[in-house]
């Protein structure tokens, strides 16, 4: 049991990593709830894959200009702001040319991937607050992530479907003791969560993979 279900997560993975190179992969025969987990899957990334070009499409000046980029990773299809893009320094309110940008990421996620849920992961650099009023760069990062889910909630997604994560400068994905580095540091990552993965990967622990 616990080498099926280990295999399984092997190929679950190799397919999310897989999915926006054109890869194909091909399954052996196994049991039916197996590909039919596989098949669900793969109809799911499918969906994530076709958002991802329709997102690389409307978003194309703004990935030109390097202020969104738009990628699937293991968790899911990313869609990462640099943070000034969205807000003024030590800000949580939108800016009003932000706006167009999230519509366009709400338009593509209401047509193509209707039943995903999304988390909003709000980021920060490491440096401390000191003039914006805010406690620490936890209740900046939260405040931004709640910005866009109640602008999300504004363009008709339900909020059932939405929650807001707050990183601080917990999660940087570059070296703080750059300039460059702290702005890759300041983000909102809008996350299209796969279905399917999630219900697998729950199925696997609870039989003891």
């Amino acid at each position: 049991m616990v080498k099926k279900f280990s295999a399984l997560a092997c190929v679950l993975v190799l397919v999310l990593s897989l999915a926006s190179s054109g890869c194909t992969v091909i399954l052996q025969k196994g049991r039916r709830t197996d590909v039919e987990r596989i098949s669900r899957l793969k109809s799911e990334l499918s969906e994530l894959d076709r958002a991802k070009k329709e997102l690389e499409d409307k978003l194309s000046q703004e990935i030109a200009d390097k202020q969104v980029k738009v990628e699937m990773l293991e968790k899911g299809l990313v869609i990462t702001f640099v943070a000034e893009v969205l807000f003024d320094s030590g800000k949580a309110d939108l800016k009003g040319d932000s706006l167009e940008k999230l519509d366009k990421v709400s338009k593509v996620v209401l047509s193509v991937v209707p039943d995903l849920n999304i988390g909003i992961e709000g980021h920060t650099d490491n440096e401390p607050i000191k003039y914006s009023g805010w406690k620490s760069n936890w209740e900046l990062s939260s405040g931004r992530a709640l910005s866009v889910v109640h602008y999300l909630i504004e363009k008709g997604l339900s909020p059932e479907r939405l929650a807001a994560i707050a990183y601080g400068e917990f999660r940087p994905v570059a070296s703080n003791d750059l300039k460059e580095g702290k702005q890759k540091n300041r983000r909102v990552e809008i996350v299209i969560l796969p279905r399917v993965v999630k219900k697998v990967a729950e199925e696997a622990e609870a039989n003891g993979s």
